[in-house]
């Protein structure tokens, strides 16, 4: 009974957010024109639950790249409005769009000149009649039985949030290195600001063979070093690599590997990075390249060391942080 109730709420909560796919509209358009425009930073208000909300996307908009800050309605009236800049956008949430708070609060904000941005589940109520654009929000139920508390609202809500993130984050070309200036003191930001010289494997760890090499002793090595790869060199240099899952295509082939050298499998000229690049870089590569080995090599292209997407993310003591 109780994995059918889970299952139930997580279905009407992934229904809330597949139902904002109908609402995007040039509001959306309009929201993300403004906040590209401001010279200053997004103001996030909203009270309850979403004032949490609110909190989380003003913390993701300023770890890629759009100043912003949380500001509660009730301190805003009592003294904090004075930390609103007039050319600052304002974003409020409230899923009735009725809060009292908000509505007292958001004529005199855009009296002062601020631009506002309504993120609401009702877009006929006074906050969306009063802001300049409105990114609605409505679900089809909530996942309380009651209907009482906020479910399915704050989770489409939070989504929203962060769809305006991502699109600003395009927009403004926000990069790896952008985010661990954003990150100084975060796990990811840590891992990725070092050099790839100092996360690589070196040395008698690298899956390495000659081309000349028969297949079979390649899959030993391969098997041996555990990396999931093996690198092919020729004077040194880096020229193919063969993969578990090559290994997996040419056994399904019913190819011989005992009439077989690693020239006739491997993927000639792989992805390389120098030594001296930032690991950033690297993770960027094999993100680019949906690959889990990097090659290494030196200034001159000769074979340095090996990279693998664990040693970049950590093998559960790293993790992104947003």
């Amino acid at each position: 009974m109780s994995i059918e109730q889970a299952k139930e709420v997580l279905k009407i909560e992934a229904e809330g957010i597949t139902a904002l796919l109908e609402l995007i509209d040039s509001d959306f358009i309009k929201a993300v024109e403004m906040i590209m425009a401001c010279p200053t930073r997004v103001v996030i208000t909203g009270i309850g639950k979403s004032g949490i909300i609110g909190q989380k996307i003003a913390a993701t908009l300023n770890s890629t790249g759009t100043p912003s800050i949380f500001l509660h309605p009730v301190e805003a009236m009592h003294g904090d409005l004075g930390i609103v800049d007039p050319n600052d956008v304002i974003l409020a949430i409230s899923y009735s769009g009725e809060t009292a708070e908000l509505n007292l609060l958001l004529p005199t904000l855009k009296g002062r000149g601020a631009k506002i941005i309504a993120m609401t589940g009702n877009p006929s109520s006074n906050m969306a009649m009063i802001a300049d654009a409105v990114l609605q929000v409505t679900v089809p139920r909530e996942a309380c039985p009651l209907g009482l508390a906020p479910t399915a609202s704050t989770t489409a809500t939070l989504a929203m949030g962060d769809a305006l993130a991502v699109v600003l984050l395009n927009r403004k070309q926000f990069k790896e290195s952008d985010f661990r200036r954003n990150h100084p003191g975060g796990s990811l930001g840590e891992r990725l600001k070092v050099n790839v010289a100092d996360v690589m494997i070196t040395g008698e760890r690298i899956p390495q063979v000659p081309e000349s090499t028969p297949m079979i002793d390649a899959i030993v090595e391969l098997n041996t070093k555990n990396l999931g790869a093996v690198l092919i060199t020729k004077n040194n240099k880096v020229a193919g690599i063969i993969t578990d899952g090559d290994i997996r295509r040419l056994l399904s082939q019913g190819k011989n590997f005992t009439e077989m050298v690693v020239a006739d499998a491997m993927t000639r000229t792989p992805k390389t990075i120098t030594r001296d690049l930032l690991a950033a870089d690297a993770l960027s590569i094999m993100q680019r390249h949906e690959i889990t080995v990097l090659a290494v090599t030196d200034q001159h292209g000769a074979l340095a060391g090996v990279l693998h997407l664990q040693d970049l993310l950590g093998k559960g003591e790293f993790r992104f942080l947003v």
